[in-house]
């Protein structure tokens, strides 16, 4: 989610899939195409969809979907950055998607237009050296055209130019662990949210993979022109968004709090995440827990308050809070 400059909240919506065709998604599951991605617009106690139609891949149901990642306005220029999760040459088993999957596109006369494929660059750089995986995620974009990109598959933060060209500015490593049998096992990093810091830097939450440890996701930093990521935070589970409020307060929203292989659909205290504030002192205080399920989105507005996206995963059960201290 991202505010735009007339104080509007805008929101990528992933979509419910479609129709097909079909092909195995990342989790496993059989996943179909269908044109249900687009970005909604909020403002004045309204909603309209002003994006609709864009490449969208789900479960049955419309669980668990990829199409729209993030959202990014520069100036009056919208940008919609659209997932994949695996290896891009397979996009081709997904018809029209083909031509939207893993590409960073820019609203225009009411549809988008492509401004740079994002997975293409996994495909013939692969930043991380791992088995080729794009999932781009989020993004930062600048008034010149300018930008930087979240890439949860390839492990990287990318800088996107003026012109359209994409470039590496950081690698995030791999971390051993103990796997559920014990053995020590290396584990992706598996950036999600960033955001931008007033001196340049990028500030970016990690998901992790496998095993998904309790306490294991950190909040990394990223120099501007690029260097090696460093820790700023951690003692978090499984980042999903992270923002930064007008008084440099940082807000770090996790996923799932008791850590994703803790889940259990039958009971919905398993599925909630958690947003807490670090203040720039470094005092940490959790803002919201009960009940906020599934969060996989979050924007702070010019007032210094939190909007946190819930049941992100579940088909069509999206929705936005506005998160208000209580009295």
């Amino acid at each position: 989610m991202a505010f735009g400059a007339d104080g509007a909240l805008y929101i990528a919506e992933s979509g419910v899939g479609g129709e097909g065709p079909c092909a195995m998604g990342p989790e496993g599951n059989e996943e179909c195409f269908g044109e249900s991605g687009g970005v909604t617009r909020v403002a004045n106690g309204s909603q309209e969809r002003v994006l609709d139609g864009l490449a969208s891949r789900a479960a049955e149901g419309g669980s668990n979907a990829t199409g729209p990642n993030d959202v990014s306005l520069a100036g009056d220029t919208l940008y919609v950055l659209i997932g994949f999760g695996g290896d891009p040459a397979t996009r081709v088993d997904l018809g029209a998607g083909e031509d939207q999957f893993g590409h960073l596109m820019r609203a225009q006369d009411g549809g988008v237009t492509p401004v740079v494929d994002v997975a293409g660059y996994e495909t013939e750089n692969n930043p991380d050296a791992m088995a080729l995986d794009a999932n781009p995620y989020s993004l930062v974009m600048q008034d010149d055209g300018s930008g930087v990109i979240v890439d949860a598959g390839m492990n990287a933060l990318l800088q996107l130019g003026e012109e359209g060209e994409l470039s590496t500015l950081a690698v995030f490593p791999n971390e051993m662990v103990t796997a559920p049998d014990g053995s020590e096992i290396p584990m992706n990093a598996v950036p999600t949210g960033m955001v931008i810091a007033l001196d340049g830097a990028s500030l970016v939450g990690q998901l992790t993979g496998f095993p998904f440890p309790p306490g294991g996701a950190k909040v990394y930093m990223v120099p501007a022109g690029g260097a090696e990521p460093t820790v700023i935070q951690e003692g978090f589970t499984n980042i999903i968004d992270v923002a930064l409020a007008p008084d440099g307060g940082l807000y770090v929203l996790e996923f799932l709090k008791g850590g994703m292989l803790s889940a259990d659909p039958a009971n919905p205290a398993t599925l909630e995440g958690q947003l807490t504030r670090i203040d720039p002192d470094g005092t940490r205080t959790v803002v919201a827990s009960e009940g906020l399920i599934a969060p996989t989105g979050l924007a702070i507005d010019a007032d210094g308050t939190p909007y946190v996206a819930v049941f992100g995963v579940l088909g069509d059960m999206g929705q936005v809070w506005k998160i208000t201290p209580a009295e």
